[in-house]
């Protein structure tokens, strides 16, 4: 079964050109895609998976990844939660660009 999440227009054009462009960081705008995709959008579901694993999904390197999930983590863009320190994170999306 494909899993359907619609992507909210700003990720497409003003969140695209700010990951990709102004910081270079492409792998963290397919990292953030790819947890969109999983969770099924902002705040609907938390999914946990490992770095390596999200790595093999979105075809880059795990170091990417690692450094990709730093910088979503920082603009918070995502949340990681672990249950331990050696604990798979718990990823949910984030859009702070909308008001509750």
């Amino acid at each position: 079964m494909i899993r359907r999440a619609s992507l909210d227009p700003y990720v497409l054009e003003i969140l695209m050109a700010d990951l990709v462009g102004h910081d270079r960081a492409p792998s963290a705008y397919l990292v953030y895609l790819k947890l969109w995709h999983l969770c099924g959008g902002p705040g609907r579901r938390a999914t946990p998976l490992s770095l390596q694993t999200l790595a093999t999904q979105t075809g880059v390197s795990k170091s990417s990844v690692q450094s990709a999930v730093r910088r979503l983590k920082r603009r918070g863009l995502i949340q990681a939660r672990r249950s331990a320190p050696t604990a798979v994170p718990l990823y949910t999306v984030l859009t702070p660009w909308m008001r509750k």
